[in-house]
């Protein structure tokens, strides 16, 4: 407390001090105004905040700097969780990414080794014709096909497999599992002249000889210098022309058994008809007599 005492005599004033000093000069006069009101008013206080006041601020202060600083670590925490949780995801993609790569790479490898054991089954199949073992061929032909992946790489040794399968059949005078195994051959390769050849062959042991004629002419599609199928069309012509003239007469002998059934129950025959061929077009008139 700053004590006041009273003067009797009047002091000339100093003059007014620098900056600093004034300050201090100003405050003095605050603290004597303060003391002077404490007085008249009878209060305790001296102008300063108390301590109670003190310790409330300095509590309100510290609680907003406490929730201030756990809102920002809280923060903190969640971007580094959030960070965390995107390096785990960028792992697994990472993971999953190379789990995919090296099981494409295994099934690939699979495949091949697979291919491999599907040539070996046809070159075995191969020695075992060349002995004349055909239906041992046979079985080692079905093993390759068996084993050969469906995949592009495998056409090749698959068409030629249903092809040496068509003439082991060939030779063991089954014509129709001939046919059916080079017409899976061309399903294939279309190009695969082998397997047409075979199954023309095949078509004429069975007397096809319209099928025949057409494979013979998809082999000059594929070979326009082909001689072979030129004379074989040549020679399978005629023959078609023979069978489709029996095939007619047959057709006609059915039709006369038929006709004479229902006309004999009127006293008449098919030979009360005669038929005719036009020697231009091929086709038959039909005459009635008596």
């Amino acid at each position: 407390m700053v004590v006041i005492e009273p003067h009797g005599t009047e002091e000339t004033p100093e003059p007014m001090p620098s900056s600093s000093k004034a300050t201090e000069g100003s405050t003095d006069d605050s603290t004597s105004a303060a003391a002077a009101a404490s007085n008249t008013h009878g209060d305790i206080s001296d102008g300063f905040e108390t301590a109670s006041e003190r310790d409330v601020s300095d509590n309100e202060e510290g609680n907003i700097g406490n929730e201030v600083d756990h809102h920002k670590g809280q923060r903190e925490q969640e971007k580094e969780d959030e960070q965390q949780e995107q390096e785990k995801e960028d792992e697994q993609r990472e993971q999953k990414g190379g789990d995919s790569y090296e099981d494409a790479l295994n099934d690939e490898e699979l495949k091949q080794k697979a291919l491999a054991q599907a040539n070996d089954a046809k070159l075995e199949g191969n020695k075992l014709f060349g002995n004349g073992q055909y239906e041992e061929a046979l079985l080692q032909y079905e093993i390759a096909l068996q084993v050969a992946p469906d995949m592009p790489d495998s056409v090749e040794i698959r068409s030629i497999c249903h092809s040496n399968r068509a003439i082991c059949f060939l030779k063991l005078g089954k014509y129709d599992e001939t046919i059916k195994e080079c017409t899976k051959a061309l399903e294939l390769n279309p190009s695969y002249i082998k397997a047409v050849v075979r199954r023309g062959e095949a078509h004429e042991k069975l007397e096809h000889y319209e099928e025949a004629i057409a494979d013979m002419k998809k082999i000059l599609e594929l070979d326009p210098s082909n001689e072979q199928a030129r004379k074989a069309i040549r020679r399978l012509e005629p023959l078609a022309e023979e069978k489709r003239e029996k095939m007619k007469e047959e057709m006609i002998g059915k039709l006369k058994d038929l006709g004479n059934s229902v006309l004999g129950r009127f006293g008449m025959s098919v030979d009360n008809f005669k038929a005719v061929k036009d020697p231009n077009t091929g086709s038959y008139s039909i005459s009635f007599q008596r």
